[in-house]
C-alpha cells in the first residue's frame, strides 16, 4: 500500500480473518461475526453489528451504535450515541459523545470532542480527493472520512470533510471545518465563516435592503460634507 486510505475497502475482509484467530480465553464471538474482549465493557443499550472487534479494556458507552466493520482498539472509548461505520480505532483512542465516524481511521489516542464527525460522502457523490501542498491525490473511493495521526485533538463541533487527513499531535479547534491535508504538530482553526464565504456574503448582500439603506447612509453624509464645504 501507499497511502493509508487504501486499508478502507479491506477492513471487513481483515476483521473476518484475525477474529478467527483471537484467543477463546480473552474474547468471546457474540452473534455474527462480532468479537468482543471479556475485559471490555459494552452497554446493554449499545447495538454492534459485525463484522467488529471490540479489543480489551475498551469501553462502548449507552446507545452507541457500531455499524460494522470496526475496530475498536485496546482502551478505546465509543460514548454516547455515536457511530461507527468501516473504521479502525487505535488503542486509547476517544470518540465519546454524540460522533459519526465512517470510513476513516484514527490513530493511537486520538481524541474527537462532543459532536465533531467525519463527513465520508461528497455532496455531489464524485470520487473524493486528497488536497496536499504538491497538489491533488485521486483515491479511487467514493467513501472516505478522515484520516487521524496519533494524539490528534478533534475540537467540539467540528467537521472533518471526506478526504481529511490530519499529521500526529494536531489540535483542530473547535467548530473548524477541515478540508484538506493538516501537517503533524499543527494548530489548525477554520471555522465556517471562511473569507470565501464571507467574500460571497458581501458580493450576494449588493441586491439586499441592507445595502441600499447603507448606500442612502453614504449619500446623506456625502451631501452634508458637500454642503459644509
Amino acid at each position: 500500500m501507499t497511502y493509508p486510505w487504501e486499508v478502507l475497502p479491506k477492513i471487513s475482509s481483515f476483521i473476518l480473518e484475525l477474529g478467527e484467530t483471537l484467543s477463546e480465553e480473552e474474547y468471546e464471538k457474540v452473534g455474527e461475526n462480532v468479537w468482543i474482549a471479556k475485559s471490555a465493557t459494552v452497554a446493554p443499550t449499545a447495538y454492534i453489528n459485525g463484522p467488529a472487534i471490540i479489543g480489551k479494556d475498551a469501553e462502548v458507552r449507552h446507545c452507541a451504535f457500531i455499524r460494522g466493520n470496526a475496530i475498536v482498539g485496546e482502551g478505546a472509548v465509543v460514548g454516547n450515541s455515536t457511530e461507527l461505520k468501516n473504521v479502525i480505532l487505535f488503542n486509547k483512542v476517544q470518540v465519546p459523545h454524540y460522533n459519526y465516524v465512517g470510513d476513516s481511521v484514527l490513530g493511537y489516542k486520538s481524541h474527537m470532542g462532543a459532536g465533531s464527525i467525519t463527513s465520508n460522502v461528497k455532496s455531489d457523490k464524485t470520487l473524493v480527493t486528497v488536497k496536499t501542498p504538491k497538489g491533488a491525490i485521486e483515491t479511487g473511493l467514493k467513501k472516505f472520512g478522515a484520516m487521524l495521526g496519533d494524539e490528534v485533538e478533534v475540537g467540539c463541533g467540528s467537521v472533518l470533510n471526506p478526504g481529511t487527513v490530519v499529521g500526529s499531535h494536531t489540535n483542530i479547534y473547535p467548530l473548524s471545518m477541515v478540508r484538506e491535508f493538516v501537517p503533524a504538530g499543527s494548530i489548525y482553526k477554520k471555522t465556517w465563516r471562511s473569507n470565501r464565504e464571507i467574500r460571497k456574503i458581501n458580493i450576494d448582500s449588493r441586491n439586499s435592503l441592507v445595502y441600499h439603506c447603507i448606500k442612502s447612509i453614504v449619500q446623506i453624509y456625502k451631501t452634508i460634507f458637500d454642503e459644509e464645504e
